[in-house]
């Protein structure tokens, strides 16, 4: 047998029974003769109060020192884990990213991974021990602690996995996998037993919450395959996430998610010539903050608009940016819209199949649904609209593209055994 990642968040791992339940489901795969690493978070919601707590100290906490108390979560969790499985008679060893040596970028608080040392992991693992890593966290060449940011645990157990080439990653959540959409929207909406990489990652970056896209990068660029399932259900296999080349589409639409923690901003009356957006986005980009959704406009004095989407969380960043910006461009009004919400369709088997755009806007006209903006890819197609429609969006788009129906996918040729 190979080596075998397991993932648990917070809440498989929020209290004492829980973590004995996460136990028995490591020592089960274990039993199952693999090795295994499992990676774990901070316990149900410490990070948040870790995070209240710097703020009841000062205002603007110091990058560098969040890293410092947010690490210290993790490290909770992998020793108490540990204790548990050594409790029923099995070697275990916890390790922080420091230990493990998940090297990072020079960054504090949203790090990537740039290299992932195996020599130690691969030592104990001969040894016949479980390892159980914290997740979310690394150091720098120079040794700084530092944080990866949403999704950091995600994105620690998939890079570990290959690293050390294992034969699959399991990501344990509180949902038995993905689905086409939000059940609590659809509560009839059908389980995907099988999705691709290039699905499950523009899901993730559009606002489906099962895993974060940074992860799903590093295990559509490893070949990694995935499985997302429940951390209550262990008999249920949840859903594979494996390469587009191993599958069959049977429909032209496998998602629909929404993403309401976007803002909306308008840049007005810039000079029409060459280089004022490179100015703009070159500003943002130099202070880490990612752009979505951009449109620009000619108006009819000669000048453009410029609107495009940032995280909430970057508004108050981007603006200050901007304000800085604004005289070196010759920029007009910057003004803002909190008050939407991105939907976006996704799926494989929209390439080279006519009509599907046609398809989703006639379904938000059909239920009274303006749209504010559109941007598109190969496989996705995301419209802006008013906050208080998303989920009334979400449910029309699931009826008009059926799926409320199974039979997304299915494999296609040998797979690894999973």
């Amino acid at each position: 047998m190979g080596i075998i990642v397991q993932k648990f968040g917070g809440t498989s791992v929020a209290d004492p029974q829980k973590i004995h339940n996460v136990a028995k489901a490591v020592i089960r795969e274990k039993e199952n003769g693999n090795d295994v690493v499992v990676v774990v978070s901070a316990m149900g919601h410490t990070t948040d109060y870790l995070i209240k707590l710097a703020k009841e100290v000062t205002n603007n906490p110091d990058s560098r020192e969040m890293d410092m108390l947010l690490s210290t979560g993790e490290q909770v969790s992998i020793a108490l884990l540990s204790m548990a499985i050594q409790s029923n008679g099995y070697k275990a060893l916890s390790m922080n990213g420091q230990q493990v040596g998940i090297i990072t970028e020079c960054i504090h608080s949203k790090a990537r991974i740039v290299d992932i040392k195996t020599e130690k992991l691969n030592k104990y693992l001969r040894e016949g021990n479980i390892i159980v890593v914290a997740g979310f966290q690394g150091v720098t060449p120079e040794g700084e602690i530092t944080t990866l940011g949403r999704g950091g645990s995600d994105t620690s157990a998939v890079a570990i996995a290959a690293a050390l080439n294992a034969e699959r990653c399991d990501i344990y959540t509180d949902v038995e996998g993905v689905y086409a959409t939000d059940p609590r929207i659809v509560p009839n909406i059908k389980k995907a037993d099988i999705i691709s990489y290039e699905e499950m990652l523009e899901l993730a970056r559009v606002g489906a919450n099962v895993l974060h896209p940074r992860s799903v990068e590093t295990a559509k660029q490893f070949n990694v395959p995935l499985r997302v399932r429940s951390s209550f259900k262990l008999d249920n296999l949840g859903t594979l996430i494996i390469g587009v080349e191993n599958m069959e589409i049977y429909k032209p639409v496998a998602g629909v998610a929404a993403d309401s923690s976007q803002v909306r901003i308008l840049l007005s009356n810039l000079p029409d010539i060459p280089g004022t957006a490179a100015k703009l986005f070159t500003a943002l980009a130099d202070n880490n903050i990612s752009v979505d959704m951009i449109i620009q406009s000619l108006a009819n004095n000669g000048t453009n608009s410029i609107a495009f989407t940032v995280d909430s969380d970057d508004l108050d960043t981007a603006l200050k940016i901007l304000k800085e910006q604004k005289g070196t461009v010759q920029a007009g009004e910057i003004l803002t819209d909190k008050d939407i919400s991105k939907v976006s369709i996704v799926g494989a088997g929209m390439v080279d199949r006519p009509g599907i755009a046609a398809d989703m806007f006639k379904a938000l006209a059909d239920n009274n649904i303006n749209i504010k903006m559109i941007s598109t890819s190969e496989i996705k197609i995301s419209c802006l609209v008013e906050k208080q429609n998303a989920n009334k969006a979400i449910k029309a788009l699931c009826k008009k593209f059926d799926l409320e129906s199974e039979n997304i996918a299915v494999v296609k040729g040998d797979l690894p055994e999973v």
